[in-house]
C-alpha cells in the first residue's frame, strides 16, 4: 500500500525523534509526507523534517513542506517565513470554536495569507472550524486552490468547497464513533478530490485513539475509509496518493 500523509505536524526540533517517526512511517507504507507549519516553531520543524528525510534517504518517506501562519497569529507581530522550497502554504484559516470574538482579525489575517499564497503561486492548506460562511466568502473573494484539511463539516459545506475546486482531506476523526457528519461528507467526495491525513500528533484513529498520533498510523484511516466507500484499501491509498501528488505538484 502506497500512502501519502497529506498533513502532519512535528512539534519537536529533535532530529533523532523525527528520524524515528519517519522510519516508522516508511515501514508502515507511507511513501510521502507533507510536513505542515502554521507557526514559527512549526514552520522550522517542517523544514527540519525535510532535512532529516533527505539525510535518511530510502529509510524515510519523501517529505515536502508547507509553511504559513495560522489563525492564532492573527493579532501577532508579522512573522517572517523561512526561505525554503515550499510545496504549499499553510496551514491557514479560521477557527471560531474557542475565540469567536477574534472573528474580524482572523478574517483579515486569513485574507492576507491567501494573498501571499497567490503571490507565491502555491496551493493553500486550509483549516476551518465553525466558520463555514466566512471561509466560503473569503475563498470566493480571493480565488485560491488547495485542500481543506481535517474536514469536520457537514455534507452541504463539503459540496460547496468542492464546487470551488478544493480537495477535501479526511483524518482519523472519520473513525470516531460520534463522527457521522464526517462519514457522510467522506462519501460525497469524488475519488479524484479525496486526500487522507493524520494531522499528527493529534487525532489518532481508532483503534489507537488516545495515543500520540504519527504518520505510521495513517493505514488505519485508509482502511476504514476504504471500507466506508466500498473500495479496496490499496485502491484508496493509491488514488489519494496520486491526488496529493497532483495537488502539490510533486513528481
Amino acid at each position: 500500500m502506497r500512502l501519502f500523509d497529506s498533513h502532519c505536524h512535528f512539534e519537536t526540533h529533535d532530529a533523532v525523534v523525527i528520524a524515528g517517526i519517519l522510519r516508522r512511517a516508511k515501514t508502515a507504507g507511507v511513501v510521502r509526507i507533507m510536513a505542515v507549519g502554521g507557526s514559527p516553531a512549526l514552520n522550522e520543524a517542517a523544514i527540519l523534517c525535510a532535512d532529516v528525510a533527505r539525510q535518511l534517504g530510502e529509510e524515510a518517506p519523501l517529505c515536502a513542506m508547507a509553511c504559513g501562519l495560522d489563525r492564532d497569529h492573527a493579532d501577532s507581530v508579522p512573522q517572517s517565513i523561512p526561505d525554503a522550497p515550499l510545496a504549499a502554504w499553510g496551514e491557514i484559516g479560521l477557527d471560531y470554536h474557542y475565540s469567536p470574538e477574534t472573528r474580524a482579525s482572523q478574517c483579515a489575517h486569513f485574507a492576507s495569507q491567501l494573498e501571499e499564497a497567490r503571490r507565491r503561486d502555491l496551493p493553500v492548506i486550509v483549516h476551518t472550524r465553525e466558520a463555514d460562511d466566512d471561509t466560503l466568502a473569503l475563498l470566493r473573494e480571493i480565488p485560491s486552490h488547495g485542500v481543506i484539511h481535517c474536514f469536520t463539516g457537514n455534507t452541504a459545506f463539503c459540496r460547496q468547497l468542492l464546487d470551488l475546486g478544493f480537495f477535501i482531506s479526511i483524518s482519523g476523526i472519520v473513525t470516531f464513533r460520534a463522527a457521522d457528519n464526517v462519514r457522510e461528507s467522506a462519501l460525497a467526495i469524488p475519488d479524484d478530490r479525496l486526500l487522507i491525513e493524520t494531522d499528527s500528533p493529534f487525532l489518532a484513529p481508532v483503534p489507537l485513539r488516545g495515543k500520540t498520533n504519527e504518520p505510521a498510523f495513517l493505514e488505519h484511516t485508509a482502511r476504514f475509509l476504504a471500507e466506508l466507500r466500498g473500495t479496496a484499501p490499496e485502491t484508496l491509498a493509491e488514488q489519494t496518493c496520486r491526488n496529493a501528488e497532483r495537488l502539490f505538484r510533486l513528481s
